[in-house]
């Protein structure tokens, strides 16, 4: 049976979560009774704990997920770009994938599911199309399918148009990079110099997409995810060896001394579907704590011999169903009907919690006083753990990288793998923070929020689900990159992306609104988004710029260092005296359908007034700023030119 929020009526925080009404509304700014933003969970847990006076707060941005030598992942063979050396060598131009030496997959992917019934697998792929897809189009095909990512032009398969890197960045890295380096170690020193103070490096791995990339691409071609793993890890502690503005972080006690030094504490994480594989798994921990890991992650993409993953993007569960053959049809997350590589209940959620020796890995964190990542855990993974963490004085749980599941659409609120209030609950009762994802999605309105939602996939809407969790939530927070994490990151306000999470005619008014408000930051980060770790401070600025208080953000490595002191320290229980949540504010948008009829029409198409620039393709001229849309036939046939 699935874990969901009323088997919790007997804990602590239920009571919060059963009556939304009668919950206060948020106070309007200037209100006597507005909310005291400066109060963490954190902050208030360090005097009833140890009765001593609180050190002074750390000043400096807490970034929770950054996979900085991901070019080591997947056997070595997606990623262009290297983390270190000359900029002129780890991030030379890429050949745009015509001689292929990353970012593609082997043209026959048949052999991936060699392991199911033949019949199975036939009459599987009948049903679910992207299962198809992968068996007949190939390789070649897939790639180019994953580079048509709505609003992007994609940098994976053949992109000759994207090649550019070092010096001028033309092609790579924007917010749409999935291929290409993001984190090369000069971007993480100027994002220190911005006010990063602690950053969380993740050695990441995926043994699946590992074996689907052509072998002669792979430095590794076994496609051992501990493998990658390692070298990661030693390159995370040659970084720091190597540069005196940061330092590895192996106790709390560490952390707090290299940010009063100012400088950059780096705490080692993992975050792999078979973490320790089939070893060992204390001697496995023996070896990777040896080269300084603090957290990790029980659980990825995949269940695995520790616990459940929250299934999410339907790539994930064909790779599950490429490794149990598993066909599940009480509920439908893959197909309308079908879900594969999961067991799931009739809600979808993933039936699978913690596992015997994933109780023994938490107990075994908890006794070396590392930080557990709930990342990607079903919930009833997150439930188990909890249970666990109460059982040890409320030990402090964070998620390292994770989305609102208010906040979003319809859609993705569905997926498991958002993180409903009753979760961020349990991480402000114990104590932990969240890494709020600095994703690139459409969201809700959150009406409290002194920013408009009206660039979709902006920073604008980042803003959404962090003020959002900031004010109605109350749980502190820092950002959760996951740069080089294989997905796409905040969109641009301006040039020829912006706001591009929308449909067509919806971004084209957003972005012609962007224009004539003229908010500009003056860098970069207003056309490419968060394109690479540098951006990170500009994300910051950006937000500030349009008005929400960041201060927060700012001082976040306060709020992780004060989590880890709470996990190796003395612990006197819950949080007390913790604000009630408030999750109202929330607006659900109109669907897509809808607002597009809303617009104007013209011969039976929607379009957006005076929204392209001279030069863009136009069919008629109420479409552009001039007014005129020259050589444009009747209803566009053939199209014109703005003027």
């Amino acid at each position: 049976m699935v874990l969901s929020p009323p088997r919790f009526a007997a804990l602590p925080f239920a009571a919060a979560l059963t009556c939304l009404a009668c919950q206060t509304p948020p106070a309007d700014e200037g209100s006597d009774d507005e909310v005291d933003e400066t109060a963490t969970a954190t902050e208030t847990a360090t005097d009833t704990d140890t009765g001593e006076p609180e050190p002074d707060p750390l000043t400096g941005v807490a970034d929770l997920h950054l996979h900085m030598f991901a070019e080591e992942a997947f056997g070595g063979g997606w990623f262009h770009g290297s983390a270190s050396g000359a900029a002129e060598v780890a991030l030379a131009l890429c050949d745009g994938g015509a001689s292929g030496d990353h970012a593609q997959l082997q043209e026959d992917l048949s052999f991936l599911f060699e392991g199911c019934d033949p019949d199975l697998l036939s009459e599987t792929a009948a049903q679910v199309p992207y299962l198809q897809a992968i068996l007949t189009l190939g390789g070649h095909g897939i790639a180019e399918l994953i580079a048509e990512v709505p609003g992007s032009s994609g940098d994976t398969g053949t992109h000759l148009d994207r090649t550019g890197g070092y010096p001028d960045y033309e092609g790579w890295p924007r917010w749409d990079v999935i291929a290409h380096q993001q984190s090369w170690e000069g971007w993480l020193e100027q994002a220190y110099n911005e006010g990063l103070r602690v950053s969380v490096i993740s050695a990441v791995s995926f043994d699946w997409l590992c074996e689907a990339v052509p072998e002669e691409n792979r430095t590794r071609p076994q496609c051992d995810e501990m493998a990658d793993v390692i070298v990661q890890l030693e390159q995370a502690n040659a970084l720091a060896a190597n540069n005196d503005w940061a330092e590895i972080a192996l106790t709390a006690e560490d952390a707090r001394r290299i940010v009063s030094e100012d400088k950059l504490a780096i705490v080692l994480s993992i975050e792999a579907s078979h973490i320790f594989g089939d070893d060992d798994w204390r001697e496995a921990l023996d070896e990777v704590y040896g080269l300084g890991v603090r957290t990790l992650q029980l659980v990825h993409q995949l269940d695995n011999r520790f616990g459940g993953a929250a299934p999410h993007n339907e790539i994930f569960q064909i790779a599950g169903f490429a490794e149990n053959c598993r066909v599940d049809s009480d509920c439908g997350l893959t197909t309308q009907d079908l879900t594969l590589g999961f067991d799931v209940d009739a809600d979808c959620r993933n039936t699978l919690g913690l596992t015997s020796e994933g109780r023994e890995l938490v107990e075994e964190m908890i006794a070396r006083g590392m930080l557990i990542d709930m990342a990607h855990m079903s919930e009833q993974l997150v439930g188990d753990v909890y249970e666990i963490a109460v059982d040890n004085d409320y030990y402090p749980l964070y998620l390292s990288h994770a989305h609102f599941r208010e906040i979003m659409l319809p859609a993705k609120a569905k997926q498991e793998k958002t993180t409903p209030s009753w979760v961020v609950q349990t991480v402000r009762e114990t104590g932990g923070m969240i890494g709020l994802r600095t994703a690139h999605e459409e969201v809700n309105d959150y009406t409290p929020s002194a920013i408009d939602n009206s660039c979709h996939g902006s920073s604008r809407s980042f803003a959404q689900a962090y003020d959002y969790g900031r004010l109605g939530l109350g749980v502190s927070i820092g950002t959760g990159s996951d740069l080089n994490g294989f997905i796409q990151q905040t969109r641009p306000r301006f040039g020829d992306q912006a706001c591009s999470a929308s449909f067509t005619e919806e971004a084209q008014c957003q972005a012609r609104d962007e224009r004539a408000e003229g908010l500009q930051l003056g860098t970069e980060f207003d056309e490419i988004g968060l394109g690479r770790m540098d951006m990170l401070g500009d994300l910051l600025d950006d937000l500030e710029l349009l008005g929400t208080d960041v201060e927060p953000l700012r001082r976040s490595a306060d709020d992780f260092v004060r989590m880890w002191e709470r996990a190796e320290g003395e612990r006197s229980g819950m949080i007390p005296d913790l604000p009630e949540m408030n999750l109202e504010g929330v607006v659900i948008n109109p669907s897509h359908y809808e607002r597009r009829q809303a617009l104007p029409q013209e011969c039976d198409t929607p379009y957006c007034p005076g929204a392209l620039l001279a030069g863009e393709d136009c069919m008629f001229d109420a479409q552009c700023e001039s007014g005129s849309c020259a050589g444009a036939g009747e209803c566009g046939e053939p199209a014109g030119v703005c003027e």
